[in-house]
């Protein structure tokens, strides 16, 4: 891949994610991140692989409303970037997140000694964000210490320290200000 496509690819990504996120009002598309852009080499077609959080139904339902609205997106990326085509785009459901989700949830149970071989369902979800408690043996981080600024000394308006000031240059006639008779 060359470094052109991948500016483009970081690019669409970009204004893909922006144009979901503040120009579709479609309530069947939920919460939707754009994870990746592949383009192909003649820029023709582009993968844009989004993931959504939700249950399996919703996810189905979130990718069938943004392909019915990648055209419209198309369309507007044709004002915000200058390319000859923009590219057609598909939308493919990214399963990364998903797969990490499992793979910490298969080893938080293997660390609390269950069998992970009962927990091999799917998550319909990914897990919400919660704020983590504290634990037997945290260690507690001292607070920083903000220190007040310090004043800065103003530079000298006028030459070095010996209190003269310098001559204005001339005014771009480049022969030192004099006029030629």
């Amino acid at each position: 891949m060359s470094q052109r496509t991948e500016r483009i690819d970081e690019l669409l990504r970009q204004e893909i994610g922006k144009a979901l996120e503040s120009e579709l009002a479609d309530p069947r598309i939920g919460f939707v991140t754009v994870t990746d852009v592949e383009t192909t080499a003649d820029l023709s077609h582009a993968r844009v692989w989004v993931s959504v959080i939700g249950t399996e139904e919703q996810r189905k339902e979130t990718l069938f409303a943004l392909r019915r609205a990648m055209p419209y997106v198309r369309h507007g990326l044709n004002s915000k970037i200058r390319l000859r085509r923009i590219p057609e785009l598909e939308v493919r459901l990214d399963e990364t997140v998903e797969r990490g989700t499992r793979v910490l949830h298969l080893l938080d149970e293997l660390e609390a000694g269950h069998d992970p071989e009962v927990a091999t369902a799917p998550l319909g979800s990914l897990p919400t964000p919660v704020a983590r408690l504290p634990h037997e043996g945290d260690v507690s981080e001292p607070d920083p210490v903000v220190q007040p600024p310090t004043k800065r000394r103003p530079k000298p308006r006028h030459g070095p320290a010996t209190g003269r000031t310098s001559k204005p240059a001339s005014k771009g006639r480049g022969d030192g200000g004099r006029k030629s008779r």
